[in-house]
């Protein structure tokens, strides 16, 4: 098939007037059209009439599965409470936790269903999806099958994410070792002989893990052979990002407590900064993420919705993209980089995320002209088709 009469977006520049030729669910060429080669002048064509065509969209950092809600959190922050102190009273991931745990297999795909198709409604192609609201064996497989089986439901990419490392549960509050021990390095292990992992995160952090806890979990996924990843200074500056670092992660997110150290130390991991505007407007932070020290590193940077019950109930990629613009002065290109490119980069994903010949034919086409059209409407869906493995 020819995609043709496109204005094809590319981390570089836009190219008028482009084509993008695909077979299956791969790319084969793309570029302008009055370069196309004659060898393709047969296929089937499609004229996108002048309009947008970017990489399908990824959202790399979701915990999307999970059972209830958190609205009278909401209500607690705006008479002043934080989400330390919400946490510390037993609210925040503790409050999903129990409903998580009543929760069936079919009841979270149930639930989650929903917000899954407002993110493909917006052009989502490939997903990440976290456990770590079961804090017990049973519930964190629960979740990991359950986001599996969202794949098999939806036309989209589900990336699962191990987080055992997420919270301390009451029956093990105050020996957080223990937990590491009894629970959540056996579940890993379960987990991943079922095949439901594809990568390890933790929280590091003054009301979850230290350093040292989590170093435990990133031996345990070296062992089985499993990428990293972290929830890094997002409250406090706890040496997270350099842990990650040390075990090359994939990817540090939050960040709002990372330094210009830091930030050095990811560029040369090779780590990708994802930076979660969701969560720092919805707990009204002040801290701002490093992005001036990212850029002047060169550590990729990509932007997601962190959709959850709590410090981020998002389910919007474009509103990020505005939010990563707004708040935090990304460009438009960097922000469609941000949930393209170095998204695939912070997933460990090298066949997506660009418009390039053998990649997935994951794109969107937009009634658009440019790449800050999708990023300064706030609550406006510019989607014309999504394409999926070459299919509209």
């Amino acid at each position: 098939m020819i995609l043709g009469n496109a204005c094809i977006a590319t981390p570089e520049t836009l190219i008028d007037r482009g084509a993008v030729v695909t077979k299956g669910e791969t790319i084969l060429w793309s570029g302008s059209e009055a370069t196309l080669p004659q060898t393709y002048y047969n296929h089937e064509r499609t004229d996108l009439g002048g309009r947008l065509l970017t990489p399908g969209l990824i959202d790399c950092h979701t915990h999307i599965v999970h059972g209830g809600h958190r609205a009278a959190e909401f209500e607690m922050r705006l008479h002043g409470a934080t989400y330390t102190e919400i946490a510390q009273s037993g609210g925040g991931i503790l409050s999903t936790l129990t409903a998580t745990r009543a929760s069936s297999f079919e009841d979270l795909i149930t639930a989650a269903l929903p917000r899954v198709d407002a993110l493909i409604a917006e052009g989502v192609t490939t997903l990440e999806i976290k456990s770590g609201y079961g804090l017990d064996i049973s519930t964190e497989l629960n979740m990991l099958r359950a986001a599996r089986a969202i794949a098999q439901r939806r036309a989209i990419t589900v990336r699962t994410t191990f987080l055992g490392a997420h919270a301390i549960p009451p029956d093990h509050k105050g020996r957080p070792d223990d937990y590491l021990t009894d629970l959540c390095l056996p579940a890993l292990e379960q987990a991943h002989s079922e095949g439901l992992v594809d990568a390890v995160d933790g929280f590091c952090e003054n009301i979850a893990f230290t350093p040292a806890q989590i170093a435990r979990v990133f031996d345990k996924a070296q062992t089985l052979g499993l990428p990293v990843k972290l929830h890094a200074e997002q409250l406090s500056h706890m040496g997270g990002t350099a842990l990650a670092c040390r075990y090359k992660a994939l990817s540090a997110d939050h960040l709002e407590y990372a330094t210009e150290a830091d930030a050095a130390l990811m560029a040369a991991s090779g780590t990708v900064a994802v930076i979660l505007p969701g969560a720092f407007y919805t707990l009204c932070e002040t801290q701002l993420p490093p992005i001036a020290a990212f850029r002047a590193n060169g550590v990729p940077m990509a932007l997601s919705t962190d959709c959850n019950p709590g410090s981020s109930p998002l389910t919007s990629l474009l509103v990020t993209m505005n939010m990563g613009c707004t708040l935090f002065r990304l460009t438009p290109t960097e922000a469609l980089d941000a949930v393209t490119t170095n998204a695939a980069r912070a997933l460990g994903l090298t066949d997506r995320g660009r418009i390039a010949p053998d990649h997935r034919a994951d794109l969107c086409v937009w009634n658009a002209e440019t790449p800050a059209e999708l990023c300064y409407r706030i609550g406006f869906n510019p989607l014309y088709k999504r394409i999926y493995g070459g299919t509209l």
